[in-house]
């Protein structure tokens, strides 16, 4: 299945290479350069540590934000899952903010986090913030009561409930809130790199594009975030494989 699901990456990524030469054939426009004269230019950034820098700036504020987002959510989401009491207070609060899109926060934390690394990683932990949260505790609320009366039957208190029953049930819900919500972390990291910054890779696209009007240097950092979007997300699919094998064994 592994060869298989290799190949079949494979074989999309060679399409759509071919399909943009092709569109770079039909346009002959500087502004859609051909992916051979893109990937010399990634390459050359790469090594020369111009790219580079920038890719792991970025990767550090997603990788920040997101921690903090599963180090706070989860917790809450499994006590939210725990006590209806908990959900009933707070479930109002959570449908009104939830539903917002959490790039129209940009200007209101840059404001009040600056223009350093803090306000990146607080946009990247709002977004995920609520997915984690909203996923856990359902996951946590739909466990059956006969399981966790059986568990208690042997003994165990709150504290064995959570480290047995409820957190590696949980476990799927957190890594799918991930993984859902990677792309769109990614997305507006670029839009917050726009604004008062000089490093990360949004910062890149918009400078090598907009002001020095290097295409194909702007097109490698395209395809750097792509890669980070990319890596990000096969990160958590192994991570579910190694955390949940009895999903695979099922």
């Amino acid at each position: 299945m592994l060869k298989t699901r290799r190949r079949d990456l494979f074989l999309a990524c060679l399409i759509l290479l071919c399909l943009w030469q092709l569109a770079a054939t039909l346009i002959q426009r500087p502004i859609l350069p051909p992916p051979w004269q893109v990937l010399v230019v990634f390459w050359r950034d790469l090594r020369n540590g111009a790219l580079l820098e920038h890719f792991l700036v970025s990767l550090w504020r997603v990788l920040a934000g997101t921690l903090l987002a599963v180090l706070t959510a989860a917790p809450a989401g499994l006590a939210l899952g725990q006590s209806q009491r908990l959900n009933r207070i707070f479930s109002p609060l959570i449908y009104l903010l939830y539903p917002i899109p959490k790039v129209v926060f940009v200007p209101v934390i840059l404001l009040f986090f600056g223009i350093g690394d803090a306000a990146k990683i607080m946009i990247i932990f709002l977004i995920l913030f609520f997915q984690v949260l909203v996923l856990v505790r359902d996951q946590a609320a739909s466990l059956r009561p006969e399981l966790i009366q059986s568990v208690r039957s042997l003994g165990a208190g709150r504290r064995a409930l959570f480290r047995y029953v409820y957190l590696p049930a949980s476990l799927p819900a957190i890594l799918t809130a991930l993984r859902q919500s990677v792309g769109t972390a990614v997305a507006v990291l670029y839009i917050a790199e726009l604004f008062a910054t000089t490093r990360g890779l949004g910062y890149y696209i918009y400078f090598e594009g907009s002001t020095l009007m290097d295409y194909p240097a702007m097109y490698a950092g395209v395809l750097a975030m792509s890669f980070l979007g990319l890596g990000l997300y096969f990160s958590v699919d192994w991570l579910e494989k190694k955390l949940c094998r009895w999903q695979s064994a099922g």
